[in-house]
């Protein structure tokens, strides 16, 4: 039996600027190096791709977004805990045509997919991950596939009866590991945007589930005696999921 440590982790605008203030990266640092695998979103710098000054392997992907502002999804792993097989970039259409699924397409790696939707398009974005999950088990063979990342799947943008026109919802071979009634926010709100959501065929089974908001003050905040908000981390809290297979 193995058990990984997964994280999933929207650092609000995570580019040069952010990775240069040194409380800030001792606080991410502190929080990555509890896990083997960790997907970073929303890293933005436009010169070329962060390098972490973490001990750990990593893959980035390319620039993703159809305007100026584009985003790189940066995967962190534990060398002695996994490995890289093989990873790509989901294609989904035309970027500059501006007919594609996704804003920023999903980079699918250890059968792992992320994605950060765009809230104005979260129903759309969300239901077609169907389609890259399937895309995986073609080329992989495989059905042990995780997805995580912020969906924006909740509050305003996923409502009512919109969650029936999500595939990945009313398909109940999957398992949505964060339920709607939680909160991955920092902000006010009580919005459960960030998810983790399994195949049920995946010979992985998650032991424990959470969202590090629901101890991040007793955690979190005993640990650094700071908000996240408050010193500019993010507008969402890490999210972990522990899995056993």
């Amino acid at each position: 039996m193995r058990l990984v440590c997964a994280l999933a982790f929207n650092i609000k605008s995570f580019g040069d600027k952010k990775a240069s203030n040194t409380t800030l990266m001792n606080i991410i640092s502190t929080i990555v190096h509890r896990y083997d695998i960790i997907l970073i979103q929303e890293h933005v710098n436009k010169g070329s791709p962060f390098h972490p000054p973490f001990r750990y392997g990593h893959i980035v992907s390319e620039p993703l977004g159809r305007s100026s502002y584009k985003e790189r999804y940066l995967f962190l792993y534990r060398e002695n805990t996994v490995s890289v097989v093989k990873s790509y970039t989901y294609d989904d259409g035309c970027e500059p045509c501006g007919t594609d699924t996704f804003i920023r397409e999903p980079f699918v790696n250890f059968a792992l997919i992320p994605q950060h939707t765009s809230p104005s398009s979260a129903v759309k974005e969300v239901d077609a991950l169907y389609d890259v999950v399937a895309d995986v088990r073609n080329r992989w063979n495989t059905n042990d596939i995780v997805l995580l990342g912020d969906f924006n799947a909740g509050c305003n943008y996923v409502t009512g009866s919109e969650w029936q026109q999500i595939r990945l919802f009313t398909d109940k071979s999957f398992h949505w590991l964060i339920p709607n009634d939680a909160d991955t926010t920092v902000s006010h709100t009580n919005c459960p945007y960030d998810r983790y959501k399994q195949t049920h065929t995946s010979t992985w089974m998650h032991t424990q589930t959470l969202t590090l908001n629901h101890i991040s003050y007793s955690a979190f905040g005993m640990l650094f005696s700071l908000s996240f908000s408050g010193i500019g981390v993010s507008d969402h809290f890490p999210v972990e999921v522990k899995l056993i297979g």
